[in-house]
């Protein structure tokens, strides 16, 4: 077994980045390893991995849909809490009603047994498009109408939808749907029940989802519990598991729904931790989306694929560019979005994956005529739809979409961070480059250290070199030297490196005309619009512009 997570996560992390480098999603690469690990090929993974695949999902889903909470815009969805809603329900199902009416016409399946195949290849992927749409959020494209908000609140609405769909039409098919009595002597009909079964699913998801923040606000920000972030992370990821585990013994409620919607509470609740649990999410999801796309390749069963695949990316095909696309006009009809933006769905909102290898393979080990074909279409869906919309969103977001300002409350904005320390030959660089040390531990950045020279002595630039190495001995950083008025070169090679502060010393004498005097820092003060962090002699004067 450790073996196999060997594999899994060294494989799977390599060929990843290899495909990014290619230009294409690091799923494609991850998906691929599984398959060449997985029983269908190599046989290099354990059973005892393979058979404990759901649950590893189960854990990278539930990490996901967290981040996803976690990242919720209440404005925004105040703002398109209608077009939200109907992206909850009209897309999956009128794809899941195309494809039932293929169904018919093309494998003779009778309609109930054609609308359990497209609930299976209805269901949206949150594991492809919750990551895809953060990622948008944090490059500000679609955030000005709060497009990727609704996507996001809208995948999560339809799998509840079509899974109970599959549900019920699972127990009608294998002759195991239970009438429903109620005091009074009314029976309602499995059919009956569904609508109620929706509302309870998402009521009661809400509603323990509230409660889970609320309780984790309690623990980790009021009585403190905890001590840093790595342990509120824990914590919440413990009790998001048991929020899904609870949800599959007792399934009244959706658990991944409330999973997603305590992320969204505890940014009201508590907008500080929500920010250190988004740092942690993120970490976690590092190793999650590795285990969860490698099992999701292992899980693909390529043996069933042949005698469907042309047939089957017709079905597809019905099911999204007719099926799926009424669904997104119905449900941005009378919206404020634009026709670009409704094109965008295309990309942003199709992706298969997680669900369709939790699910695709139930019907054909219950017994249920034409399992076989909805095994293999599962697998078609997976491989065509996760690597297209993977790439797909990214590639079309900045054609599409306004890109608008980001909101850092609400989501990791991730970028490289780069410091300039401004030094020069006397005491006090040891002080300018301690501050920029400790600066760039904090927010793990690079430094780029500046001597501009006034006297050629190689022998004092080499000794300067030699302190530089010693005070930034595991900060990453590069030494360069330049020559012309002191505060203009700060200034231009903070811009040319993007730095996103500078950091010079002051001393308040002018005894040597090799020292940063205070007519240099406020010069460099008075002409960058970066901010200045002025390192004196004796004191820490923190000055912004």
């Amino acid at each position: 077994m450790l073996e196999s997570v060997i594999w899994i996560l060294l494989m799977g992390f390599f060929v990843g980045q290899m495909a990014r480098r290619l230009k294409l999603p690091a799923l494609v690469g991850m998906v691929l390893v599984g398959i060449l690990l997985g029983p269908q090929m190599g046989n290099v993974i354990s059973p005892g991995v393979l058979a404990a695949a759901d649950e590893l999902r189960t854990i990278a889903v539930m990490v996901i849909l967290m981040k996803a909470g976690l990242g919720l815009d209440r404005d925004k969805l105040a703002q398109q809490g209608s077009v939200a809603l109907r992206l909850g329900f009209l897309p999956a199902a009128c794809e899941a009603i195309a494809i039932a009416i293929a169904a018919v016409w093309l494998f003779q399946f009778d309609f109930a047994t054609g609308l359990l195949l497209g609930c299976v290849l209805g269901a949206e992927s949150p594991a492809v498009i919750v990551p895809a749409m953060l990622r948008l959020k944090s490059l500000g494209w679609g955030v000005k109408k709060g497009i990727p908000d609704a996507i996001l609140t809208g995948s999560a609405l339809s799998d509840v939808l079509l899974l109970l769909v599959f549900s019920l039409l699972l127990a009608f098919l294998t002759q195991n749907a239970i009438a429903v009595t109620l005091p009074g002597g009314v029976t309602l009909s499995p059919l009956q029940l569904l609508p109620i079964q929706i509302i309870a699913q998402i009521a009661l998801g809400v509603l323990l989802g509230w409660l889970t923040a609320h309780l984790l606000v309690s623990l980790l920000a009021r009585q403190n519990w905890t001590q840093n972030a790595v342990q509120d992370a824990l914590v919440t990821a413990g009790f998001a598991l048991l929020l899904v585990v609870l949800a599959e013994d007792f399934p009244m409620f959706s658990g991944y729904l409330a999973v997603m919607t305590a992320g969204f509470f505890l940014v009201e609740l508590d907008a500080p931790l929500a920010r250190r649990l988004r740092g942690g999410f993120d970490s976690l999801w590092t190793i999650a989306q590795i285990i969860l796309f490698v099992l999701l390749g292992a899980s693909i069963e390529l043996s069933v694929l042949s005698d469907t695949l042309l047939v089957g990316l017709l079905v597809l095909a019905i099911g999204t560019l007719v099926g799926r696309s009424l669904g997104w006009y119905l449900s941005t009809l009378g919206s404020n979005w634009t026709g670009q933006e409704r094109l965008f769905l295309l990309p942003g909102n199709s992706a298969k994956a997680t669900v369709q290898a939790a699910i695709g393979a139930i019907p054909l080990t219950q017994g249920v005529e034409g399992g076989e074909i909805i095994l293999a279409l599962s697998a078609l869906s997976i491989l065509v739809t996760a690597p297209l919309g993977a790439w797909a969103i990214p590639t079309f977001a900045p054609k599409l979409l306004e890109r608008g300002e980001v909101d850092p409350t609400k989501v990791s904005v991730a970028r490289e961070l780069t410091l300039l320390a401004a030094v020069d030959t006397s005491s006090l660089a040891t002080g300018v480059l301690a501050k920029a040390a400790e600066l760039a531990r904090r927010s793990d950045a690079n430094v780029v250290v500046l001597h501009v020279v006034r006297v050629d002595d190689p022998a004092v630039v080499e000794e300067l070199r030699q302190r530089v190495r010693q005070c930034l001995a595991d900060i990453r950083h590069r030494f360069i030297t330049t020559s012309g008025s002191v505060p203009e070169e700060i200034v231009r090679a903070a811009q040319e490196c993007g730095a996103a502060e500078i950091v010079v010393g002051k001393r308040g004498d002018r005894t040597s005309d090799r020292v940063l005097v205070g007519s240099v820092c406020q010069a460099v003060l008075e002409t960058s619009l970066l901010p200045v962090v002025v390192v004196e002699d004796s004191a820490l004067v923190l000055e912004d512009r």
